[in-house]
């Protein structure tokens, strides 16, 4: 006989376009379910959750849960609040209060910690819960499933907007010389080399990536980029935020930390990779160039979130229920890729303990080894998420003689 009572769900950390499929998943398999008698979301997180601030979700209109798959960013609030030994005791008290025997998280690296710590602190108390968490994260930095949901369409976002903006440096590269974009990723470069997806032919951008798997090199940068515009009359240069000169010092200059000891990039530490490397490229060439910044925009971009993504999303909340409801507990939901053409995934579960508080970086062997682009093998894992892309056209060089 399964375990009777009530669930749990959160969410945490930034948001991304799919993570209320997630959401909307979970809450449908768990109103379904016979061993779960109400449904509670946690507002801003496991910080809400302490403070009872708690959704009545089994309450919400048909029509608002089903509308949760086609809505961005965290629908329940999110928070970042790292969890201390001193906070357990209220936790358990809540937990006890509510009769909550389901507890699911939906988040990235440091959330899964948060799961692992209450899952584990239950069970040294003696208080039987099945804790679960769900995979999410633009960066895909989760280890043990093969991509996290919320990656596929972050990374769509971001092919599209660097062949967009390489359309129109290219027109504009009379008067512009280079274009410098910058992407999220702290410690892990998926969501920078995803930008060569949308790259069809050799001057098409972009030109350059760099990823903070491999020190950042300014002497080599400056080569590889005056080359670029030798040949092509203009460059395009993608770089992860996270990105570091040979000693380690970040090129962002950055050096403020967040709740989880977590270097700060971007506008989130007050500083820019793109602004630096573009003044690197201006002092070096004498050259006009923009740099373009796109934060958080990835994460809530529903417009650009691909199908297999948000379907993806959806399965991993309904699956979470279901290994809970089965006696499970201690895990967290992965998506399994099954075959690259036609692209098929299917669900499994991997130990917290894989996860939490670990980073995963791209294997070496998907970055050149001039550390400045990405292989043909990253592009075979990274082209069936991003799914298919637009063909822009180029007027022939047909003049009218003089």
């Amino acid at each position: 006989m399964s375990l009777k009572g009530n669930a749990i769900i959160g969410q945490s950390g930034g948001p991304t376009s799919v993570i209320n499929s997630s959401l909307a998943g979970v809450i449908d398999a768990a109103i379904k379910s016979d061993s779960i008698d109400n449904v509670y979301g946690m507002n801003y997180g496991i910080e809400g959750f302490m403070n009872e601030w708690l959704y009545d979700l089994t309450a919400q209109p048909k029509e608002i849960l089903e509308g949760l798959r086609e809505t961005p960013s965290s629908a329940l609030g999110s928070s970042r609040l790292k969890l201390q030994d001193e906070h357990f005791p209220k936790i358990m008290e809540v937990l006890k209060k509510y009769d909550i025997r389901y507890f699911f998280l939906i988040g990235g690296n440091d959330t899964m910690d948060t799961v692992h710590r209450v899952e584990a602190y239950c069970k040294e108390v003696g208080y039987e819960l099945k804790g679960i968490g769900i995979p999410k994260t633009v960066d895909n930095d989760l280890y043990g499933t093969d991509h996290t949901p919320g990656f596929a369409s972050a990374a769509r976002f971001n092919a599209l907007s660097v062949m967009q903006g390489g359309q129109l440096a290219r027109d504009m590269k009379k008067v512009d010389k280079f274009v410098v974009f910058q992407t999220i990723g702290r410690d892990a470069g998926w969501l920078a080399a995803a930008a060569a997806c949308g790259k069809k032919k050799e001057d098409d951008a972009p030109h350059l990536i760099y990823c903070p798997e491999r020190k950042f090199n300014a002497k080599e940068f400056v080569e590889d980029a005056k080359a670029c515009i030798e040949k092509y009359g203009w460059v395009s240069v993608v770089v992860s935020e996270g990105i570091c000169y040979e000693d380690g010092t970040p090129v962002s200059a950055a050096v403020t930390k967040d709740k989880f000891n977590n270097t700060e990039f971007g506008a989130m530490g007050g500083a820019s990779v793109a602004l630096n490397v573009h003044k690197i490229l201006r002092e070096a060439t004498g050259e006009r160039g923009e740099f373009q910044i796109i934060e958080s925009l990835n994460m809530s971009a529903h417009d650009r979130a691909t199908k297999s993504d948000l379907q993806e999303a959806f399965d991993c909340g309904v699956e979470a229920v279901r290994l809970a409801e089965s006696g499970e507990t201690g895990f967290m939901v992965t998506i399994e890729r099954v075959s690259n053409s036609p692209y098929q995934a299917k669900v499994g579960k991997t130990p917290l303990s894989n996860v939490a508080v670990r980073a995963k970086s791209m294997p070496d062997d998907f970055i050149n080894e001039r550390g400045n682009f990405v292989t043909e093998k990253a592009l075979e894992y990274l082209k069936p998420l991003v799914t298919d892309l637009p063909n822009y056209v180029e007027l022939q060089p047909i003049f009218v003689k003089k």
